[in-house]
């Protein structure tokens, strides 16, 4: 399934100056609006009892350090072509998604209901509690950990979560963290690039 271009119009639209960027999330489907939808065979149910109570905000650029092309897409929604560069042979086989992908443009795509697991953290925890995937919400940006993250990207970020804020009562400024905080030692990213305090004043305005 892919959303398009009715759901992108209030993207535009907020971009262009001509309203407040802000987005609804339907809990029954799962799905953000306005954002582009390809839904990811990498996903699968969540535990019984499980429900979102956990955002985890990744970085990722493919090739590293490349923005702008199809790849992240692409690996995602399980169409990345493995020999189109020589790092992708290190990726060969990789089942991974996230629900959301931020775009350095600020452009939103989805790739799993949130009612659904993602699979997106690994191995990891979240104080104490194992398994991330099983009760968070994954946003992946693009962009590197020694890259500055585009203003676009925190502008939507923070309108985002707002709109998972409302929708899912669990979620809370206290239950956001970076892959680097439930995966220590494994993982890296957001990296030193992306700035918390922007966020959080972000959520604040």
């Amino acid at each position: 399934m892919r959303i398009e271009s009715d759901q992108v119009q209030g993207y535009q639209d907020a971009m262009s100056g001509t309203q407040e960027l802000q987005y609804s999330v339907t809990v029954d489907d799962g799905l953000i609006q306005p954002a582009e939808c390809e839904l990811s065979p990498h996903q699968d149910e969540r535990p019984d009892g499980c429900k979102p109570e956990l955002l985890v905000i990744h970085g990722i650029s493919l090739p590293p350090g490349e923005f702008g092309g199809p790849h992240i897409e692409q690996l995602f929604a399980n169409r990345l072509d493995w020999d189109a560069h020589p790092y992708f042979s290190e990726l060969r086989g990789m089942e991974v998604s996230a629900h959301l992908l931020i775009r350095r443009d600020g452009r939103l795509l989805q790739f799993v209901p949130f009612h659904c697991r993602a699979w997106h953290a690994g191995a990891s925890s979240f104080r104490g509690r194992k398994h991330c995937n099983d009760f968070s919400i994954g946003i992946e940006l693009e962009g590197s950990d020694e890259t500055d993250y585009a203003d676009a990207q925190y502008e939507c970020l923070a309108a985002v979560i707002r709109a998972l804020w409302l929708a899912y009562p669990d979620l809370n400024a206290r239950s956001i963290a970076g892959h680097c905080d439930v995966a220590p030692g494994r993982k890296t990213d957001p990296g030193p690039a992306f700035d918390w305090l922007r966020l959080y004043d972000g959520l604040t305005a």
